[in-house]
């Protein structure tokens, strides 16, 4: 095995773990929103939101559909960057300064998700990697592409 291909093979692997850990991370979050929609709708009008059932179930299909775009490698820049300004989002309306002060535990949730949108900044840029799929249900898609290298669409390649 060459240099070359060993590291085109690293990366390969480091990309679709990261794209499985983006899909895990909204998986559990939407998963918790269907599992408890009030719960949501609750904490979502804690915050001052109105119509806060609508938004938690826009919220939940919105995570869900982030889950598909990371599995499947569809529109995946622009869900990674749709998702980094969803937890900008989160960060600030959940997390953000005013909820500093009654608890120091805020602060590091509130810094935890700027890590969260680094990952998903360096993935919208990177893109999907080699194993973006290509076919969904054995249908071929033509909006997976691969931003590797060469710059060309290399859709479906895994190899």
């Amino acid at each position: 095995m060459s240099t070359g291909t060993s590291e085109a093979l690293w990366r390969s692997i480091a990309t679709l773990l990261g794209r499985l850990i983006f899909a895990g991370v909204f998986a559990m979050a939407a998963g918790f929103k269907f599992a408890g929609m009030q719960a949501t709708a609750d904490y979502i009008a804690s915050a001052g939101f109105p119509i806060p059932l609508l938004l938690a179930w826009v919220a939940a299909l919105f995570e869900s559909l982030l889950v598909l775009a990371f599995l499947t490698g569809a529109f995946f820049s622009e869900a990674a960057l749709l998702a980094a300004a969803y937890v900008l989002f989160l960060a600030f309306a959940f997390h953000g300064p005013a909820h500093w002060t009654g608890n120091q535990a805020e602060f590091g949730f509130f810094i935890d998700h700027f890590t969260f949108i680094a990952g998903l900044l360096f993935a919208a840029a990177s893109g999907p990697g080699r194993c973006a799929g290509g076919s969904v249900a054995g249908f071929k898609v033509p909006w997976t592409r691969d931003h590797g290298s060469t710059g060309q669409s290399v859709p479906g390649t895994c190899g």
